[in-house]
């Protein structure tokens, strides 16, 4: 028996949330893999951007803004990629928001803001194309959870409430669709260097903190994403189903309190 290929040559993959930081760092690494990739967001300036890396690397490339907290919008970006590439095989869910507040300060709008994007609108996405792939018998789905899918955050309990979600979520659908022909696992990264715009999020104690927590000595480059995103989306990964994959430099084998 040969052993799988790890490119994904003839693959069509959806990213949301693709087109900056970790989702755009995917979205490039699979046009470079072979396959052709909508990577979509809220921000039509940048879809197009993206897309025109993703066109450089001489795949196709689709430009289709999506928001994951509207419904309509990601059954437009399904219709749209069909109708692009015949089919969707890949689905990887970036979209994401985070604020950081002491939990007593969180208001019921904010926690429910974070868990609409990060949470149900992984959900909605995930039945959207999962019908789709269902109804072809083959698709593999990533969905993006973090440390917080595993343990406590400080001062960040509604992002960390949505990624414990998005673990659970994709764990059950993973039981539910495996039989179905798709498998549906996790990425769980650890602390990565943020770009400018986000730089100073944290304060600078707070990032000195985890520096000192990190085996490797360095927070994590978003290209060092790309691997195990094209590994759960290969054929080399026809056997791994519900599973969270933590990159993570092995913060959590150093500790336990993020």
């Amino acid at each position: 028996m040969a052993y799988p290929a790890l490119g994904l040559e003839g693959r069509s993959a959806v990213v949301i949330g693709g087109t900056a930081g970790i989702g755009k760092a995917i979205a490039i690494g699979f046009a470079r893999a072979g396959a052709n990739v909508a990577a979509s967001s809220r921000r039509e300036s940048r879809v197009s951007e993206t897309a025109g890396e993703i066109e450089q690397q001489g795949r196709c490339a689709l430009r289709q803004t999506a928001d994951v907290t509207d419904r309509a919008s990601l059954e437009g970006l399904l219709d749209a990629a069909v109708s692009a590439f015949g089919k969707v095989d890949i689905l990887v869910n970036c979209a994401g928001r985070h604020k950081r507040s002491p939990t007593l300060d969180v208001t019921e709008e904010e926690f429910s803001g974070v868990l609409e994007t990060n949470l149900t609108g992984t959900l909605s996405a995930c039945q959207i194309f999962g019908r789709h792939m269902i109804e072809r018998g083959y698709g593999r789905i990533i969905n993006m959870g973090s440390l917080g899918s595993s343990v406590g955050s400080y001062e960040v309990t509604p992002y960390t409430a949505s990624k414990a979600g998005v673990a659970g979520l994709t764990r059950s659908l993973a039981i539910e669709w495996g039989t179905r022909g798709v498998l549906v696992n996790a990425i769980a990264p650890g602390v990565f260097v943020m770009p400018p715009s986000k730089a100073g999020t944290d304060p600078a104690s707070r990032a000195d903190e985890l520096l000192a927590r990190m085996p490797l000595g360095r927070f994590g480059e978003f290209e060092e994403l790309v691997g195990p995103a094209i590994f759960l989306a290969s054929e080399a990964a026809s056997f791994v189903n519900g599973h969270i994959l933590v990159v993570d430099g092995g913060f959590l084998a150093s500790s336990t309190a993020p």
